[in-house]
C-alpha cells in the first residue's frame, strides 16, 4: 500500500492484484511442468530400469 499525497494511504486495484497473482500462478505451473518432464527424461534415459517396489507381506489369516 501506497500513501497518497494526502496522508491516506491507497489500496490496489483488485485489477492489478488478480493480474499479479495469475502471472505468479502461470510461472509455478510452468515451473512443475518442466520439472516433471526433466524428471520424466532422467527416467526414459536411465540405463537400468529400476524393479518396481515389492508390495508388503500380506498379514497372516487368523484361523476360525
Amino acid at each position: 500500500m501506497a500513501a497518497s499525497g494526502n496522508g491516506c494511504v491507497s489500496m490496489p486495484s483488485d485489477r492489478q492484484m488478480y493480474l499479479t497473482l495469475f502471472d505468479a500462478t502461470e510461472k509455478a505451473i510452468d515451473l512443475l511442468i518442466q520439472a516433471q518432464q526433466a524428471c520424466e527424461e532422467l527416467y526414459i534415459s536411465s540405463s537400468e530400469p529400476e524393479a518396481p517396489p515389492e508390495s508388503p507381506a500380506e498379514p497372516p489369516q487368523a484361523e476360525q
